[in-house]
């Protein structure tokens, strides 16, 4: 039990790998905050996560949902052990048909909802904590239709390094997990940009990847857990890219 009598909070922890993680956290020992935009696929997600968990409807994107959610988690808990900031979106346009709206949507959710909730959970943070950053291989690779994205992720990226330095005199510890290609609903999203159906964008994928396939979830909030326990005591500032070789090779 890597994470036992810990607090966690996942965010965009309703489906996809925000919801594995939060399953592993739960499996572990840890008493799990998620929250989702969606109220029934949050209740649903709940529901489906054995162990101590309590659902919180929040969107990352609006600093008023965060300080409901801060104050939810300080009401019932009292403190925070573990922060997984991983609410973000993918919508790839190319850069010709960039908008300001779109623009601000990307920026909104992956980078600005990514500052602001930590900045909001930090008060609650114990010594020794976790906090967990969701970038993207993205960030370090160049792709059609992904201009925004990256760069978003790429913010997030850099947090990692200026929080390390800003936190350590708090004993807190700040990591980036970088996923490649999951098999998440997030790639039926993005079949309208490819002009396909998601079974053949899945493929097409797949033939990034030099191990030949997309990742699960589950591995992703494999490598999660490992940041935010014990088990990565000596590890702050740094990525830890779980992409089936994609940006290493």
């Amino acid at each position: 039990m890597r994470l036992a009598n810990k607090v966690a909070l996942v965010t965009g922890g309703s489906a996809g790998i925000g919801l594995a993680i939060a399953r592993r956290f739960a499996g572990e020992g840890a008493h799990v905050y998620i929250t989702g935009r969606r109220k029934e696929a949050l209740e649903a997600a709940k529901d489906s996560i054995e162990g101590q968990v309590t659902a919180v409807a929040a969107d990352a994107a609006v600093p008023g949902d965060l300080d409901d959610l801060i104050e939810a988690v300080r009401q019932e808990s009292g403190h925070l052990d573990v922060v997984v900031a991983n609410a973000g979106s993918v919508e790839r346009v190319n850069f010709g048909d960039v908008t300001e709206e779109h623009f601000d949507r990307t920026f909104d959710l992956n980078a600005r909802g990514t500052l602001f909730t930590v900045q909001k959970a930090l008060p609650l943070l114990r010594t020794g904590g976790s906090i967990v950053l969701v970038g993207s291989i993205m960030a370090s690779k160049g792709g059609p239709g992904s201009g925004t994205y990256s760069a978003a992720k790429a913010a997030v990226r850099s947090y990692a390094r200026t929080w390390a330095a800003e936190f350590g005199d708090r004993g807190l510890r700040v990591n980036v997990l970088s996923p490649g290609p999951v098999d998440t609903p997030i790639i039926d999203g993005q079949a309208g940009y490819f002009g396909k159906d998601p079974a053949t964008v899945r493929t097409y994928m797949s033939t990034l990847v030099p191990m030949g396939r997309l990742g699960l979830p589950e591995e992703i909030a494999n490598g999660a857990l490992f940041l935010a326990s014990d088990e990565s005591s000596f590890m702050t500032g740094a990525e830890l890219c779980i992409d089936g070789g994609m940006a290493q090779v």
